[in-house]
Formats: C-alpha cells, structure tokens, sequence
C-alpha cells in the first residue's frame, strides 16, 4: 500500500514535491508529467477492471484462518507506516 501514492503516503509528497521542482525547473515539464499521470491512471485502472471482474475462483473463495505469525508481519508493516504519517518531518526534511 505504501508504493501508491494514496493522499496520506509518504509517496504522494514525494512525487508533489518532484513535480512542484519541475515545474519550477521548466514549465513545458508540465505537459510532460500530465500525459504520464493520465497513462499511468488509465492503465492502473486498464489493470484493474482486468483482474477484478468476472466470478471469483473457488481457490480465492475459500480463505483459510490466519496465524500469529500473519498477524506479527501485517503489525510490523503497519507500525512503521503508520509511525511516518503521524511525522512526516522524519522522511521529508523540516518544512520551512
């Protein structure tokens, strides 16, 4: 989840900070990042409807049970993620 660039990731002030500098940089960088956002949009939901549509397989029907060590992994992703958003200033520097 962290690699998209949800509104409370790390990524998505990330790539605005990238974009506010190129445009800053040059100004015809602007219709250059446009058409990529619009690309990368399109075939992110091209890949979407792709996958997702249709009936499901029985083998993605029937879940087993979780364990501990499943629960362990998803709180030592989460932890950490969830740390940086709170502050944001680890990653990204003071914001002055």
């Amino acid at each position: 989840i962290m690699n998209m660039a949800l509104p409370p990731t790390i990524n998505l002030a990330g790539e605005l900070l990238i974009m506010t500098s190129m445009f800053n940089w040059s100004p015809m960088t602007i219709i250059l990042t446009g058409i990529g956002t619009l690309l990368t949009a399109t075939y992110s939901l091209y890949m979407f409807l792709m996958t997702q549509r249709g009936k499901l397989p029985t083998h993605m029907t029937q879940i087993t049970p979780t364990h501990t060590r499943e629960h362990l992994l998803m709180t030592l992703h989460i932890l950490p993620m969830a740390l940086l958003l709170m502050k944001p200033e680890l990653t990204m520097g003071p914001m002055a």
